[in-house]
């Protein structure tokens, strides 16, 4: 079983738990334009949580989430990626054809394939975020 409560593992994930998930945003809306996206972003976010609940265990992680329960989080990103096909059907264009739209005032472009890679974000941070918590309570339970 992992024991928490080393004072330097506490304090690091205090101070980096904030760092990777801003990273993980930057990585998230630069990924549509350039190299990285929602898979990569969602790996930096989970790695954030893992680090948090080594830190304070599962139910301290939990307390974080609030009531975003990572299954939850699975879903919303499968919902976001069906979700982004269906703008191009509207537009009379084929199947899974990009769309682009620019907010005017922060002057933003938001895509389609955005809402994807927001999508993968959710999923791949639901399904790893879920995976170690699991994890961690077996460990628990155990002997």
């Amino acid at each position: 079983m992992v024991k928490s409560g080393t004072i330097i593992l506490n304090t690091a994930a205090r101070f980096l738990m904030p760092l990777q998930l801003l990273f993980s945003v930057f990585l998230l809306l630069r990924g549509h334009d350039e190299p990285g996206g929602g898979f990569i972003a969602g790996l930096v976010a989970a790695g954030a949580f893992t680090l948090y609940l080594f830190a304070f265990g599962v139910s301290a992680t939990k307390e974080v989430l609030r009531m975003v329960d990572p299954r939850d989080l699975i879903g919303v990103g499968l919902l976001l990626g069906m979700v982004s096909v269906v703008p191009a059907w509207f537009m009379g264009q084929p199947f899974l054809t990009a769309q682009w739209w620019t907010v005017p005032v922060i002057d933003f472009k938001a895509s389609t394939p955005l809402i994807f890679d927001i999508g993968v974000y959710f999923a791949v941070l639901g399904s790893v975020t879920g995976m170690v918590m699991t994890l961690m309570e077996v460990d628990k339970d155990e002997p």
